[in-house]
């Protein structure tokens, strides 16, 4: 009896699995090639969205890392040259509408701030404010429906004297500041309110302040008020008024050209000067002449 031969035969089955799950995966592009080729449309669509959401994610991120309201062109630096930043942060505003943090606008920068019906959850955690004297109110309303004025404006339509420390708490505040001055004797300061002022009261412009009929509604004005009672336009151009002057560097003195622009042109108030002077001339040079 024979016995029978034994031959080697390699083993080839793990090299063969393995073409075959590299072949499986070529063939994954191939099958989803024609899903985009198809609908190619769709496949826009969504890489559209996708890049919409990270930019919609830098603005967030930006917002919620800053200390500080941001402007648009802060906000831009993290975007291309050509998106629109404004529509984004509509966008962005739109989608935490309904949330603990709301997205608001202030003196024409963006922040996220706590809901206005959730403020009393963090009402401990705020400082303690100091309050100002009906004075300052007073002051602060003034200044800031009538703006520019100066101080002589203020007493006049309060009917009392101002006091000064009136003033220095409400610059101390950096609620008002120094704009410049009054195109009038004596070159008095012109005051108005700062961006603080609109960041603290959560305006978006000095134009937003409450008109006469949002007084009234709210309890604020009499009911019973004089016929011809109106209320200012408030505005706070940052330009300096026709009858205002400039401060100048030392915030005392205006430049030479203005001091000249100011100084007495016709003969009449040359007089009045040089009798002025004789006047304040000592006894003994009066008495000599």
């Amino acid at each position: 009896m024979v016995p029978p031969r034994l031959s080697v035969v390699p083993d080839n089955s793990r090299e063969m699995d393995g073409m075959s799950a590299n072949d499986d995966a070529d063939n994954v592009p191939d099958q989803a090639a024609p899903h985009a080729l198809s609908d190619p449309e769709a496949a826009v669509d969504r890489l559209s969205k996708r890049a919409q959401r990270e930019k919609l994610r830098r603005l967030e991120a930006l917002l919620f890392a800053s200390s500080e309201p941001l402007d648009v062109k802060a906000l831009s630096r993290c975007l291309e040259p050509d998106d629109d930043v404004n529509a984004l942060l509509a966008e962005l505003q739109h989608d935490y509408k309904d949330r603990g943090v709301a997205l608001v606008r202030v003196a024409g920068r963006w922040q996220f701030r706590t809901a206005d019906d959730l403020s009393y959850l963090l009402e401990r955690q705020q400082k303690e404010e100091r309050k100002l004297s009906k004075a300052a109110l007073e002051t602060l309303a003034i200044i800031a429906y009538h703006q520019p004025v100066t101080r002589a404006e203020i007493e006049e339509i309060r009917g009392v004297s101002t006091s000064p420390g009136t003033l220095d708490v409400l610059m101390e505040t950096n609620w008002i500041r120094p704009r410049g001055r009054r195109r009038a004797p004596g070159r008095p300061l012109t005051y108005g309110t700062t961006e603080t002022f609109l960041v603290h009261f959560g305006l978006d412009a000095i134009k937003d302040l409450p008109g006469l009929a949002d007084l009234k509604a709210a309890g604020l004005l009499d009911a019973n008020l004089p016929p011809n009672f109106t209320m200012p336009a408030p505005t706070d151009v940052a330009a300096l008024m026709p009858d205002e002057l400039p401060l100048s560097d030392d915030g005392d003195e205006e430049s030479e050209e203005e001091a000249q622009e100011a100084l007495p042109l016709d003969g009449d108030e040359e007089d009045g000067e040089t009798s002025e002077t004789t006047e304040d001339a000592p006894d003994g040079e009066r008495e000599g002449e």
